[in-house]
């Protein structure tokens, strides 16, 4: 799995925030199960930034296990969740170091939900049809957010921003450690899988909107965005400098608006009733 710097996690988790899809919410509330402890298991959690936005959005008393490969992350998370629920409840928070690839129905028995952010892009085909399998098999819900999608609105535009998306795109799409990533494809691939099991998937749009009172994350953005692009066609190489520079430009001057699309999925357990 992709190891990400823990100061692009906390500065990216503002414009994470403001972009989760909050009508999801309502039917998630809907199919927990009223006056009952819920168990929420969080994949490839990071600093926690899910939990911190959650928890305190969801009634109920809540046992959260983080899941994720990096310890020292897992620690931050752990103790950052906040400790009550949407109605006082009480939240309390458990962390596991594990290989969320691996995970298996027998695994999430008695988990109420499975929570995501930013993690679908970075599984290959097979490893979202085992996840879809585990959770569908497991009867629990599944709420899975910030997926990339590939689209990118730069203002003002530029004649090179649909080679730059395109390349980044391939990128993000590309073989590592003999692992083909879904990238933008994450979404369609993941709603196709629930629904092949009968699953209700409602998805959503959550996109980052950064304008210029995020020049930081712009900054940061664009960096790895343009990076991206040309480790995957490095002959962009010779124009790639100039166009991040008068990108970074715009954005020092708070003249640069992006809009940076990901889909949520929220996943619920097929109509037994119906299905009979």
């Amino acid at each position: 799995m992709t190891a990400f710097a823990p100061d692009w996690l906390y500065l990216r988790e503002p414009a994470d925030a403001a972009a989760r899809a909050t009508e999801l919410l309502d039917p998630l509330r809907s199919f927990l199960p009223a006056g009952e402890d819920i168990v929420v298991r969080d994949l490839g959690c990071g600093t926690g930034s899910l939990g911190r936005w959650l928890a305190a959005r969801l009634p109920g008393t809540q046992h959260w296990i983080l899941h994720d490969h990096d310890t020292a992350l897992l620690a931050h998370a752990q103790e950052s969740l906040p400790g009550t629920a949407l109605d006082g409840s009480p939240v309390d928070v458990v962390a596991e170091r594990r290989d969320i690839t691996a995970l298996r129905a027998a695994d999430l028995a008695g988990t109420s939900l499975v929570t995501a952010s930013a993690l679908l892009d970075l599984l290959t085909r097979d490893e979202v049809t085992a996840l879809a399998t585990a959770v569908v098999e497991a009867g629990c819900a599944a709420l899975l957010m910030l997926s990339v999608t590939g689209k990118v609105e730069l203002s003002p535009t530029d004649p090179l921003d649909p080679a730059l998306a395109a390349a980044f795109n391939a990128h993000q799409r590309r073989i590592t450690d003999g692992r083909r990533l879904l990238g933008p494809n994450a979404v369609d691939v993941a709603a196709a899988a629930f629904g092949r099991l009968g699953a209700q998937v409602v998805r959503a749009d959550s996109a980052w909107r950064l304008g210029p009172d995020q020049a930081e994350l712009q900054r940061q953005w664009l960096e790895g965005w343009v990076g991206a692009a040309v480790e995957q066609l490095p002959e962009l190489r010779p124009v790639a400098g100039v166009y991040l520079q008068r990108r970074l430009e715009l954005a020092a001057a708070g003249e640069l608006h992006a809009v940076i699309h990901h889909g949520d999925l929220l996943v619920l357990p097929p109509n037994r009733e119906a299905a009979a």
